[in-house]
Order: C-alpha cells, then structure tokens, then sequence
C-alpha cells in the first residue's frame, strides 16, 4: 500500500505543547509538513513543554540516537502532595506538610541524588512490561513490580523556592524519569511531593532556543507554503553532529553501499562516524578492528 503524503527528510525541533501527547504533537506536525513518514525521538509527558525532536522520512533511521542522548530539564517541584502519576495531572495520594527548610537541608538531599543513582519508574511510564506500556496497566488499577534502573544525574541545581516549591534544572543520562526523582526529593524531605510543572530545555545537542511551536509552524504554512516549513527542518546529519565525520570517494562510497567495509585514509582510531561523499552525507558507520569502516545505517538513494 502506497504511503500517503509527500517525502521529505530532516529534522524538526518542536517546542511540545503542554497537555499534548509526544504522538499528538507528532501528528499535528506531520499533518502541517503533508509528510509521508515521521516519528519522535522518546516521549515526553502531557503536562511537560520543551524540546521535543521529531524525525521525517529517512532520518528516523537515526532516531535512536537522539533517544539514547542526555537530556536537560527545569522542572517546578510542589512539596507535601503526593500524587499516583507522580505529576500534577494524577489524583492525590497523600503527603505532609513541608517543614520550614534551610538551604543546607534542601542541598544535602539533593546531593543524595546526583552521580549514578537507582531509580525505580513510575507506574505511570511508557515502559513496557510484557509488550505493555506501564500506564496503561496503572489506568486498569493493576500495579506490577519494577526492577530499579541506574541512571546518571550530571547536574542538580535548586534555581528558585517559593513557598512549597522547588525549581530544579536537571541534567540526566536517558531514561531517567523526573517524577520519580521528586517524589524521591520530597519523600527524603519527609513530605512527599510532585513535579507541577516540566520543561525540557536540551536534548542531545539541541537547545530550547532552536525550536519552534506548532503555532509558528502553522503561520509558516500559511505564509510561505509547504516550501517555507522546509527550511524549518534541520539535515539528517543533525541527528549525530557531534561524533567526528569523514569524507570518502565515490569508489569508495560504491563499496560502501554495498555493505562492504571501506579503508580510507587517516580514519579515527575508533568508535562510530558520520559519512559524506562529496558533502552528501551518506549515514554512519563504525571503525572496527582492522582500522576499516563498516556502515552501520546508512540512507537510502545516496
């Protein structure tokens, strides 16, 4: 069956709505952009805003890779109400009321969670146990165990406090979940708490800054037409711009296609690579152990 929609290929950095679904946003995008194939790059809760990186076409053969990046957060932390989802849109559970505490208190449990901790996910998550995503389960009232998760917190700073609230910035490593980490600050507290408002400010390398809204977006159609939505979208490449690149020959590139392990001059030593013949960026591949590299994903048509 004939895929509907035009082919088109890139990377969109969308600014997600609060109280839409990642899939909800997806949708709307891929509706503006009349694209033909899109997918995101990890969800992000319904009342979290903040990068959300979406793929179109051939670059979300790369998506993985931004899923398994290290993510920034500022997150609103609303000490003494526990709640089941662990986030402002569930019911309320429980909770105390917050003491009065100092800085050097609020600063010693933060510090409990920075470096490479244990987490267990929230019932509430999208992971899936049996094929089955975790809060679905949690809606039919049903509670299964959860095994603990390492997980690395980079940075943990208090921002501001305002009455029982706290505003962190948070730098994690992948599949670190925010509500468990305040329900996990507040209940060392001795109160409880929940994450009342989330905003995802980096993933991978890219910035709040470099996003767009889907308002935004809908003027652009408007505007300047399906043309001008184009050059909203970032290059493939952007997917893995960090990792060092190389340039090879079309000969060389021929091969490549193939399947075939290449040797080119000078490669790096080791690990992953960005590919290009003749500036086109061709996919990514890995140096193996006799210094070749051999593709690992690469575009189709290049």
């Amino acid at each position: 069956m004939r895929r509907r929609g035009r082919k088109i290929d890139g990377i969109l950095l969308l600014d997600k709505p609060p109280g839409a679904t990642s899939n909800g946003a997806l949708q709307h995008a891929k509706r503006l952009f009349s694209a033909a194939k899109a997918g995101h790059t990890g969800s992000l809760d319904p009342l979290a805003t903040g990068v959300l990186p979406l793929c179109f076409g051939e670059a979300t053969k790369f998506s993985q890779f931004l899923l398994e990046a290290n993510k920034r957060y500022l997150a609103e932390v609303t000490l003494g109400v526990l709640t089941d989802t662990g986030d402002a849109d569930g019911k309320v559970t429980g909770g105390s009321p917050p003491g009065v505490y100092t800085d050097e208190r609020i600063e010693s449990v933060l510090e409990m969670f920075r470096g490479e901790i244990d987490q267990v996910p929230s019932m509430f998550s999208a992971l899936k146990v049996n094929g089955e995503p975790l809060y679905k389960l949690a809606r039919q009232g049903i509670e299964v165990e959860r095994k603990s998760r390492k997980v690395t917190i980079f940075e943990l700073d208090l921002v501001e406090r305002r009455d029982k609230l706290l505003v962190l910035e948070i730098h994690c490593s992948k599949g670190t979940y925010i509500r468990s980490l305040a329900e996990d600050i507040g209940n060392e507290l001795g109160c409880g708490g929940h994450v009342s408002a989330l905003k995802r400010l980096q993933s991978g390398p890219f910035q709040l800054e470099e996003t767009y809204t889907l308002d935004q977006l809908s003027r652009v159609r408007d505007e300047s037409g399906l043309h001008g939505l184009n050059d909203c979208l970032l290059p493939i490449s952007a997917a893995v711009q960090d990792w060092p690149s190389v340039e090879i020959a079309e000969i060389t590139a021929s091969y490549l296609k193939q399947g075939q392990a290449v040797q080119i001059p000078h490669p790096p030593t080791n690990g992953w690579v960005r590919i290009f013949s003749d500036g086109a960026f061709l996919g990514v591949g890995e140096v193996i152990d006799d210094g070749r590299i051999t593709p690992r994903r690469l575009i189709s048509g290049r």
